[in-house]
């Protein structure tokens, strides 16, 4: 076989990857943004005297760093999306992306915790007017980052309620950690103008470290979810469970044939690679099978095997 006909069976393994993503953009932005707030508010919160305060001053650094890992992430996969050392492309660059931005989150909230149990044993004096101010000012800064990255809590389109197939692994989870990063300072801020506000006009200074404690534990429990889901994501956990039997069912549009072997998996953003065995008495040829696959169902990387079955027990 000549190499000009062989070309007509091969293929890249881009998947897109190598075209600039939306959340590229608007996480540098968001960087810029957390940058500026990150030293005001650190500042604020030292010479005031507030935890809750220094403690979203503190988050506000810890997710500048962790937002340019998310910079990062969308950079090296779209500048290696052609470098043939990735097997399915770059599309998982994402996931670890989100799942490096999920324990930077757990071990600030850890840092957090921490910091406000030494404030609630320890309480030093507060400059509340000042720290209110500030503690304001940095909401609103985070409320402006969220508009901007603009993600919003949905359903994995192929999703569905069970516990075992409720991943999201269709989703941008570079982009969600970005988002809930930036969620978590907006609850610091938050919880601050709270404890804050409660201490200045009923005395209650230990608010302002408990409400440290309570950011910290709410930050924990959100890191968890994207841990989970992205991790899901690094270990080829299957796909959800509704997107392996929307497969099955198009496959298995005629009596004779069944699928025998359905392994489907996320390799990026809304795309997957599905591994299938078909066994029919009459088969059809692989790319008949392949062309029963409807687009919408994000597969990018099929590899299709049939068998002919032998055996009217083999189908019953």
């Amino acid at each position: 076989m000549h190499d000009n006909n062989l070309q007509d069976w091969q293929h890249e393994h881009t998947f897109n990857q190598d075209k600039r993503r939306p959340g590229e953009s608007k996480t540098l932005i968001v960087i810029a943004i957390t940058a500026v707030m990150m030293v005001v508010e650190i500042s604020a919160g030292v010479i005031y005297g507030s935890m809750a305060l220094l403690a979203d001053g503190l988050h506000m650094a810890s997710h500048t760093v962790a937002l340019a890992i998310t910079a990062f992430a969308y950079i090296y996969a779209r500048r290696h999306a052609l470098n043939p050392g990735f097997s399915f492309g770059t599309g998982k660059v994402n996931a670890l992306g989100g799942f490096t931005g999920a324990v930077l989150l757990v071990i600030f909230s850890l840092m957090m915790a921490v910091e406000s149990v030494e404030r609630l044993l320890n309480p030093v004096a507060i400059v509340f007017n000042q720290a209110i101010a500030v503690a304001v000012l940095g909401l609103l800064v985070n409320a402006l980052c969220a508009y901007v990255l603009g993600v919003h809590s949905h359903e994995d389109h192929h999703g569905d309620h069970s516990h075992d197939d409720h991943h999201h692994n269709g989703h941008d989870h570079n982009l969600t950690s970005a988002y809930l990063h930036v969620l978590a300072d907006a609850l610091t801020s938050v919880l601050a103008i709270v404890a804050l506000i409660t201490a200045k006009y009923y005395g209650y200074v230990w608010m302002d470290p408990l409400m440290g404690v309570v950011g910290a534990i709410l930050i924990a429990r959100w890191s968890y979810g994207l841990l989970r889901t992205t991790s899901a994501v690094l270990l080829d956990r299957q796909a959800p469970k509704l997107l392996r039997e929307e497969i099955r069912t198009a496959l298995e549009s005629d009596e004779d044939t069944q699928v025998s072997d359905l392994h489907v998996w996320s390799i990026g953003p809304e795309i997957y690679s599905a591994s299938i065995t078909v066994v029919a008495h009459e088969p059809a040829s692989p790319g008949d099978y392949k062309a029963r696959l409807p687009e919408s169902l994000g597969l990018v990387h099929i590899t299709l095997e049939v068998h002919v079955c032998e055996h009217e027990a083999a189908l019953t």
